[in-house]
């Protein structure tokens, strides 16, 4: 699948923006928290196939080189500059890009958040990958159900500004009287960068001699930690879990130092975000709560009273479905 990368250097694009864009023009900019992450290039890819469905629509496919917020404002100022129809940003923090966002929708760029959300008032809707409860419920479930006499949890995250593991974190302290027994010991973060997921996956074993789980709610920070238990010797003993794609963690639930994970389909994902932020910048639907906005294949979401709306329920992947899914994404 070919799309445009657009990186931070990029020269500005000359161009008017005139009002709504007509859909033989339009571009629709997919910014995501870091290039070079499967689960963003696996979204990326359903951004295209909306494209292509809808016809006379340019995706460009763009992010920062690490995930920090401030690379993130860079990307947008250069959209902003070439006068894009839309940007579907998934933040590195809920507000810092707030003050940047909002100069885009005040030049009539539509302005939506998808994955990891920034606030209310720098966008115009966003679109959550699931139910943040469910998904909140679901990643200590998974260690849980492999823990039936209780036991100790820690939780490997991306960045401490990450809108959606913080809310996902949030959630599943709120459920954690669900499951007796279950202590979580530490939560740690690994920016989102494989090395460093790595080393602090490793400190959690040397800290923790009696740690039976690893929860990342990150898919570059599961397959470190997946990596991380299997080179200490603790497969077996550690469970890693949390949120991955199947390709990238087939060779984990093979080897045991996983039992199971979840994902929502990030393909489905980024034609989703592609599909609202159309419907908004066309003028076919319109951002207000209550709104029942056709997304596609996928069908219809309807916003909440803050204007987002969930794609669907995560899927669990263990060894008796792996297979299946490994090459898809």
């Amino acid at each position: 699948m070919k799309f445009t990368k657009l990186m931070t250097s990029v020269a500005v694009a000359a161009g008017l923006f005139t009002g709504p864009a007509a859909a033989e023009d339009m571009r629709i900019a997919l910014v995501v928290k870091a290039l070079g992450i499967g689960f963003f290039e696996a979204a990326a890819e359903g951004a295209e196939e909306a494209a292509k469905e809808l016809g006379g629509v340019e995706i460009i496919y763009t992010g920062p080189t690490d995930t920090t917020a401030e690379g993130q404002i860079e990307v947008i100022n250069s959209l902003i500059a070439q006068r894009v129809d839309a940007i579907a940003v998934s933040a590195n923090d809920t507000d810092a890009l707030v003050p940047t966002l909002k100069k885009a929708m005040q030049r009539g760029i539509t302005v939506i958040s998808w994955d990891s959300g920034v606030a209310e008032a720098g966008r115009q809707a966003h679109l959550n990958p699931s139910s943040n409860a469910l998904i909140g419920n679901m990643i200590i479930k998974l260690a849980a159900d492999h823990l039936p006499d209780g036991g100790e949890v820690a939780v490997l995250s991306a960045t401490t500004t990450s809108t959606n593991q913080n809310i996902w974190i949030d959630e599943m302290n709120k459920v954690m009287g669900n499951y007796p027994g279950i202590e979580v010991v530490s939560t740690v973060y690994g920016d989102d960068l494989a090395d460093k997921s790595y080393r602090e996956a490793t400190g959690l074993m040397q800290s923790h001699p009696e740690l039976d789980a690893i929860i990342a709610p990150t898919s570059v920070g599961i397959v470190a930690a997946a990596q991380a238990v299997a080179d200490a010797g603790k497969i077996g003993q550690v469970n890693v879990t949390g949120l991955g794609l199947p390709s990238e963690m087939a060779g984990a639930i093979e080897s045991g130092a996983s039992k199971s994970f979840a994902i929502w389909n990030p393909i489905d994902l980024g034609y989703s975000a592609t599909m609202l932020a159309h419907q908004l910048a066309t003028e076919a639907a319109t951002a207000e709560p209550g709104a029942e906005i056709s997304i596609g294949r996928m069908g219809a979401i309807t916003l909440d009273e803050t204007n987002s709306a969930a794609m669907a329920d995560p899927f669990v992947y263990d060894a008796s479905n792996i297979d299946a899914f490994k090459s898809i994404f």
